[in-house]
């Protein structure tokens, strides 16, 4: 049951004359730079449905859910938002709310069911469709190639990432892409949190597609988390650079767009002023963000050559040229930190894996404010981040992809915890932009509540509440969709303001 949060005149009219409202005061779009881009993120798999419509065939997505998530908990996308249904009224809700841009993904087995061969023609339609619906609303279409849904059929035939056809076979798909989208399509990621995929689905199995090495709580049938989590990452960076040599050679000149990558990031904090900690903190670094090294320079961080040895992959000097400088900007999702601290002990295991060959412990960054189910509210660690990014790397366009706060589906429509996380976080952007970085666009994770992969749909990102019990799906604003839609239009009236209006007649007029 949703708590609905009732708030009397006397309360409301108190609260309006209160300083303790989140209100937008303070805080305006135009503060930000013309360009800047504020958007909101999905991926196909968690919002899409209609997983077996329409010449759509398995991804290890939908392998992985039907499987029991690893046992982490119950559910899976067949359905999940049906957007595949209804883009059209998401895209009035989009427009409606005055966001720039719509970060989603293309489902390859949508598009090419079999991973290579021809394109499903029904499938097409529906990108082309949801892409035109969004140019003709005046909102900008980002596209993400690959969030973590390879077509099943090339799992099943060779191995999917830990195999070097991968590259051959992800290139003609992006091909496709950039023939058929690339004329409205100016901002393509090809890879969602690369770094994060390849550490749960090959190292502890936890994601799709669920291999490691046993012992595994995670009841993996396959795997070798000794090797495979590199083999997955080192084709990865070769897939994605042949493809960046593909837009570059033959689009980007007629259709002016930009490649990029998205790492999942994090703050690491030393738990310790130990130079023991300090180090292990840079460690953390290089093997969760390392992905910039190739990028940048052309080769792995020094660290992890040391700690990985001859596990890791090496790139001829023709990869090496191939992969620097084969991205135009990179795309961060930022969620949490972590104190680190050193841990020696890990290195005398036989068989080390990509965590173990870190040396650290991790422990979650916490405050006095964050409750049980919250993400700490704590924008200097982004700031951090952005920080050591720019010391060892220089300066690079970012978008900021993934952020936002997560709740209870039990609770209130009312989210002030999810307010305030956007007010902090959007804030803090205007002060690293300040302080020389080049931050371009933020985007709320997630547009509406969609299927999670780390907590299927018992916990929540959405600024729309999707009601799971309505055959309809109807989509419910929460209080944080007014508070954005408010921010994005450079007006002041406070979000309980408009949530009371809303109950009274509907959010499309209050916003």
């Amino acid at each position: 049951m949703w708590k609905k949060g009732f708030v009397g005149v006397e309360l409301l009219l108190m609260l309006v004359g209160s300083s303790v409202l989140l209100v937008v005061d303070g805080l305006r779009r135009d503060e930000y730079p013309p360009h800047f881009v504020f958007g909101a993120s999905t991926s196909a798999y968690q919002v899409e449905g209609a997983a077996n419509e329409d010449g759509r065939k398995p991804s290890i997505w939908d392998t992985f859910a039907h499987a029991g998530n690893a046992n982490m908990y119950k559910g899976d996308g067949d359905i999940a938002c049906d957007q595949y249904h209804k883009y059209k009224e998401d895209v009035q809700l989009m427009k409606k709310m005055g966001l720039d841009a719509y970060r989603f993904s293309i489902s390859w087995s949508r598009l090419i069911p079999d991973g290579r061969g021809p394109i499903n023609q029904k499938g097409l339609q529906y990108y082309n469709n949801l892409i035109n619906e969004l140019i003709s609303q005046g909102i900008q279409a980002h596209v993400t190639l690959y969030h973590w849904d390879l077509p099943q059929a090339l799992e099943d035939e060779y191995g999917g990432w830990v195999n070097k056809k991968i590259v051959r076979d992800f290139t003609t798909y992006a091909d496709a892409c950039f023939r058929e989208f690339g004329d409205r399509v100016k901002h393509w990621t090809t890879v969602n949190e690369g770094n994060a995929f390849v550490k749960g689905g090959y190292d502890l199995g936890y994601l799709p597609p669920q291999h490691c090495s046993p012992p595994s709580i995670y009841n993996c049938s396959k795997g070798d988390s000794s090797n495979e989590p590199y083999l997955a990452t080192h084709n990865m960076l070769l897939a994605h650079a042949s493809v960046a040599r593909l837009y570059r050679n033959k689009y980007q000149d007629k259709q002016h767009g930009l490649i990029g990558f998205n790492l999942l990031t994090f703050g690491f904090v030393p738990l310790t002023n130990t130079s023991e900690d300090i180090i292990a903190t840079q460690r953390a670094q290089d093997f969760y963000h390392g992905f910039l090294n190739p990028f940048i320079f052309g080769d792995y961080p020094e660290t992890m050559k040391k700690m990985v040895g001859s596990r890791l992959p090496v790139f001829s000097k023709s990869e090496s040229n191939l992969v620097k400088g084969s991205i135009d900007f990179l795309g961060i999702n930022f969620y949490v930190s972590f104190y680190v601290k050193g841990n020696p002990k890990s290195l005398c295991i036989k068989d080390r894996d990509y965590v173990t060959d870190m040396a650290v412990e991790l422990t979650a960054y916490t405050t006095n404010e964050t409750l049980s189910d919250e993400i700490p509210i704590i924008p200097w660690t982004l700031q951090g981040l952005l920080d050591s990014l720019k010391s060892v790397y220089g300066k690079f366009p970012i978008y900021i992809q993934e952020n936002g706060q997560q709740t209870h589906r039990s609770s209130s429509l009312e989210d002030w915890p999810r307010i305030k996380y956007l007010q902090e976080y959007i804030g803090s952007i205007l002060h690293m932009q300040r302080n020389g970085h080049d931050i371009r666009g933020y985007f709320v994770w997630s547009f509406m509540d969609v299927f999670e992969l780390l907590s299927g749909y018992e916990f929540t990102y959405g600024l729309y509440y999707i009601d799971l019990k309505d055959p309809t799906l109807r989509r419910q604003p929460k209080l944080s969709s007014v508070w954005y839609s408010n921010f994005l239009n450079n007006r002041t009236m406070d979000p309980m303001v408009a949530m009371q209006i809303e109950k009274n007649s509907s959010l499309h007029d209050a916003i």
